[in-house]
């Protein structure tokens, strides 16, 4: 009986000894697609009657606590189509870190957005930017709209999180 105890102690003992290792095992993010089928658009962009062109802050790392202790961040750039019944469309989404050098080129060719569509443009873990990082964002359309372009940040580190979002800002605009 004393042995049929302890080894049922020690099967015990032994699965909780896994449970605890696996939880501690650090999972790995694998991250989002990288590879999207966007729609491209049929259309000559030029033509399109009213353009924008909008700049959107981002933070890839914030400073914490010194200067020199960064917290790392992961960036999403959000372009929602807010309208009900005119489509969006996206022409270029480019990334710059804080020296101003453009990291990635999102699009090659520019992209449709149907009536409230969103899309989303995630920045790998080898784009950091800095604390100074930016995209540049062009869009069209032929109707009025306006949609919301917006960086998200998220991150975990020191035993504390932090999530924040930017809002883009037009720096030019053409109404033809």
């Amino acid at each position: 009986m004393k042995n049929g105890l302890l080894a049922d102690h020690v099967w015990t003992l032994g699965f909780c000894l896994l449970l605890f290792i696996q939880c501690k095992q650090e999972k790995k993010f694998t991250g989002h697609k990288t590879v999207r089928e966007y729609i491209t658009a049929q259309i000559k962009f030029d033509t399109l009657t009213y353009q924008e062109k909008v700049y959107v802050p981002t933070y890839s790392e914030i400073y914490h606590n010194a200067e020199d202790q960064y917290f790392p961040l992961l960036t999403s750039l959000s372009i929602r189509n807010t309208s009900l019944t005119e489509k969006m469309y996206v022409n270029d989404v480019d990334y710059y870190d804080t020296e101003g050098k453009q990291l990635k080129k999102y699009l090659e060719k520019p992209i449709v957005l149907k009536p409230l569509q969103s899309v989303e443009f995630p920045v790998t873990h080898n784009d950091k930017g800095g604390a100074g990082a930016n995209f540049i964002v062009t869009w069209g359309c032929t109707g009025n709209m306006i949609p919301i372009i917006q960086a998200v940040m998220i991150g975990s580190a020191y035993q504390q999180g932090i999530s924040f979002v930017t809002e883009g800002v037009v720096i030019e605009k053409k109404d033809l």
